[in-house]
C-alpha cells in the first residue's frame, strides 16, 4: 500500500474527515456554530482513550466553548465537529446551552459574536 503524502514528506498522516465520522455528514442534533456546550457529570466520570477526539472535545468543553471554537481547536471541518459533538450530546455527555434568548444582554450578545468570529477566523 502506498504511503500518504504526509508520510513521504515526514509530516503527519492525513485522515479524511469522513473517516472520523464513519461517513456521516449530519449531526443527530441541531448545532448552530455559536452554540456553547456544557460537560455533564457522566462524561467527567468516563475514561477516554489517549488521542480520542471525543475525549478532547470533553476537555475543551470545560471552558464552555462554541461549536466553532471546538472545530478550530481540533483543526477539523465544522461538519465533522458537529457530528462528533452531536454524538456526545445524544449520549448524554454534553448539553447545549441556549446562546441567545430574550433575556440576553447586549454585552452578552457582543461577547458571543466576538467568540464566534474568533473561532471562525481560527478555521
Amino acid at each position: 500500500m502506498a504511503p500518504d503524502v504526509g508520510e513521504e514528506l515526514g509530516g503527519p498522516r492525513l485522515v479524511r474527515p469522513y473517516a472520523l465520522t464513519s461517513g456521516r455528514t449530519e449531526s443527530v442534533v441541531r448545532l448552530p456554530i455559536e452554540a456553547t456546550l456544557e460537560v455533564l457529570p457522566v462524561a467527567r466520570e468516563r475514561t477516554w482513550p489517549e488521542g480520542d477526539l471525543s475525549g478532547r472535545i470533553i476537555e475543551l468543553c470545560a471552558s464552555a466553548p462554541s461549536v466553532a471554537e471546538i472545530s478550530a481547536a481540533l483543526q477539523v471541518p465544522l461538519g465533522v465537529a458537529r457530528v462528533l459533538i452531536g454524538d456526545l450530546v445524544s449520549s448524554g455527555a454534553l448539553r447545549t446551552r441556549t446562546t441567545i434568548s430574550t433575556d440576553t444582554t447586549t454585552d452578552e450578545r457582543r461577547a458571543l459574536i466576538e467568540r464566534t468570529l474568533s473561532g471562525l477566523r481560527a478555521l
